[in-house]
């Protein structure tokens, strides 16, 4: 199924959009913001729900979510808060149907934080509870270096971006974000 080719735009485009919703609270305004990114989040959906029917419904679900989340929630950057946002959503399908069960986690296959590292012959299911825990690991960071961690993978700014936007030095940002990278290995192998 294909919704819409998403616009070239840059994030202050998106950051822009988002606050004209806020301040109006326009849908058609949402709507477009939306529009952008219903082709990457049918793809996520179609991959944890494994049904185009189904998947179209939760498409149309995640933008009724949004239409409130998107006023209550202080979003930096709308694209990873989205993707978080709809994975979410299909996980709670999947627990509501009896489909996502609890997973026994291998610690051998998270070295690092590369996504590449997560096995591919592992399910959905699988690869869910190797990222819970990897959430849990981040959480429990000191403040410094999960700030710098998840600008860096997850918002992936460069070590110069972070040290000027957080104004820290570049060897700062570079420390906080090794010894954290080194923590996150040794949490997610304890």
């Amino acid at each position: 199924m294909r919704f819409r080719l998403p616009q070239k735009s840059g994030p202050e485009r998106d950051a822009e959009l988002l606050e004209q919703y806020r301040t109006e609270k326009d849908l058609r305004v949402l709507g477009r913001l939306y529009a952008r990114y219903m082709d990457l989040v049918y793809g996520l959906c179609l991959k944890y729900l494994k049904n185009e029917e189904k998947a179209s419904d939760a498409v149309m679900e995640i933008f009724e979510v949004l239409v409130q989340k998107a006023l209550q929630h202080e979003i930096r950057e709308f694209k990873p808060w989205l993707y978080v946002l709809a994975k979410n959503h299909c996980l709670m399908l999947l627990r509501k149907s009896g489909k996502l069960q609890e997973q026994t986690f291998d610690p051998a296959v998270m070295y690092s934080l590369s996504p590449e590292h997560l096995s591919e012959d592992s399910d959905a299911e699988t690869r869910e509870a190797q990222l819970k825990r990897l959430e849990a690991c981040i959480e429990r960071l000191p403040d410094e270096q999960r700030h710098c961690i998840r600008l860096f993978y997850l918002e992936n700014l460069s070590y110069k971006t972070i040290a000027g936007q957080e104004k820290l030095d570049l060897g700062s940002v570079r420390s906080y974000i090794q010894n954290g990278r080194r923590n996150l290995r040794n949490c997610m192998e304890s």
